[in-house]
């Protein structure tokens, strides 16, 4: 004959809902949101932080680099602006050569030009080797062309001179001297090339006639060019 076991009593509801506190709770009651949604919330940060750190995780790369100001030395010094012998831009008639009534540098003899501007300040003229090709252009922006001519002193080192007629007097309006990588000629500017420390790039001094005289219109950097083929243009001595 089967023997019955005797049934175990369930205990009272309220005692149920004490020991487990989300039981007989709805999913959609406030009670249950508030004890759940904080759980939740911890486990999402916990997603987020594990994510952020990714595989090298956050590393301090040091203390800030402190940035200073400029110091100036001297502040109260200034220096005086260059005499008409260190201008370069400076308007200087070349002397013990012809008049030119006509205005335009094309009528005059280059080299006779030249020697008698280098003279003038206590030089020797040129080997007429060291001279390059006189190129006549209109940089004064007058219709009549200038004169521009380049001196090789050394290997590296070459001295270029601009010449423009001013009032039937042959006067110099520019002379520079320097590391030539390239003159160039661009909507009445003359530009100059010279290299830098660095062999990429150039720097670019741009001078333009202001109606007065050749003003340093712009300095900046460009690329280094490769050497060009040379072409023909302007004149002849």
């Amino acid at each position: 004959m089967r023997r019955l076991r005797p049934r175990t009593a369930l205990p009272p509801r309220s005692a149920r809902t004490a020991r487990f506190p989300l039981a007989g709770r709805s999913p959609h009651s406030p009670r249950f949101l508030l004890v759940v949604l904080p759980v939740f919330a911890a486990l999402a940060s916990l997603v987020l932080l594990a994510g952020c750190a990714g595989v090298e995780g956050l590393q301090s790369e040091g203390r800030a680099r402190d940035v200073d100001a400029p110091l100036v030395l001297w502040p109260q010094y200034s220096p005086a602006p260059p005499g008409r012998n260190e201008n370069p831009v400076a308007l200087v008639p070349v002397p013990n050569v012809p008049r030119i009534p006509s205005g335009t540098m094309a009528d005059a003899n280059p080299l006779a030009v030249l020697d008698a501007d280098i003279a003038a300040q206590g030089r020797t003229p040129p080997d007429p080797k060291a001279v390059r090709r006189p190129e006549l252009h209109d940089i004064t922006g007058d219709g009549k062309a200038n004169l521009i001519m380049a001196v090789d002193l050394d290997p590296r080192i070459s001295e270029l001179r601009v010449y423009s007629v001013r009032r039937t007097v042959v006067t110099r309006v520019l002379v520079l001297r320097g590391v030539l990588a390239g003159v160039d000629l661009a909507a009445g500017h003359l530009v100059i090339r010279e290299p830098t420390k660095d062999p990429r790039y150039v720097s670019v001094i741009d001078y333009v006639w202001d109606g007065h005289s050749m003003s340093l219109w712009n300095i900046t950097l460009d690329d280094a060019r490769t050497p060009q083929t040379p072409r023909a243009g302007g004149g002849s001595p």
